[in-house]
């Protein structure tokens, strides 16, 4: 199916990877509703896309708290409404509430938890229904290197990473016959909000510590994620891409 007809949601599109992820969705000509907490942002980014588009109508930015169900509900429903259907699913909103398990919150626990995990399982589970009945969809989760590395003092982050593929498999194989793929991208360490805090020190020392000796940039996701979304992935499911410069090397 062309680019033109495709319809793209994608949460936590306001900054860093997601906003990226819709830049270049809407570049290949998808139409995509963005959606995050800071509508502000996302109208001066729809604004931008309508801008180098020609076509603002292509773009919907919608605020949406992925923490409140009945706001997730209520996005796709206008997303749907307006559109018609949602053919690409990018599950990428993130928070990270830092500190050693001795010491972590209870709160900690479940709002990264909740943020990072729960809330793309209720994202899924509103695009599902109109994706099985066209027998069509692509379906991309954000993970992240340190489900595969560990992180001492993310222990609330790294589980809820881990769990993203963990529902990225299960999900794979439980739709597949639908002609539905999930699949998920892991980024390494990415210029973003939470890596500018970082002090120049710290990011050499990272750098460091990775083969192609820089940071990623978000771009570098977005392209990871337009080709699983793409006709030309239609043959892959159930796969972590890994994009991290090299940092980790495993299967």
């Amino acid at each position: 199916m062309p680019w033109t007809d495709q319809v793209a949601f994608v949460t936590g599109a306001s900054q860093g990877i997601g906003r990226a992820v819709a830049v270049a969705l809407a570049e290949a000509g998808a139409k995509v509703a963005i959606a995050s907490r800071n509508l502000e942002q996302l109208q001066a980014l729809a604004e931008e896309i309508g801008r180098s588009s020609g076509q603002p109508e292509r773009v919907m930015p919608l605020r949406m708290d992925v923490n409140v169900e009945e706001e997730i509900r209520h996005a796709f429903e206008k997303a749907q409404e307006h559109f018609g259907k949602i053919d690409i699913l990018v599950n990428n909103a993130g928070v990270t509430r830092d500190g050693l398990a001795l010491r972590m919150k209870r709160k900690d626990w479940d709002e990264v938890l909740n943020t990072n995990l729960t809330a793309y399982f209720l994202c899924i589970q509103q695009v599902l229904p109109g994706m099985v009945r066209r027998r069509q969809g692509r379906i991309i989760n954000i993970s992240s290197v340190v489900a595969y590395l560990g992180n001492a003092g993310q222990a609330n982050y790294v589980a809820s990473k881990a769990g993203v593929v963990g529902l990225t498999r299960a999900l794979a194989q439980e739709i597949a016959s639908r002609n539905i793929t999930v699949n998920a991208v892991a980024p390494g360490f990415i210029e973003t909000a939470m890596t500018e805090k970082m002090t120049p020190e710290a990011r050499e020392k990272l750098a460091g510590r990775i083969p192609l000796a820089r940071l990623g940039l978000p771009a570098d996701v977005a392209y990871a994620v337009k080709f699983l979304a793409s006709e030309e992935a239609g043959y892959i499911t159930g796969q972590v891409i890994h994009v991290n410069g090299g940092l980790y090397l495993g299967g």
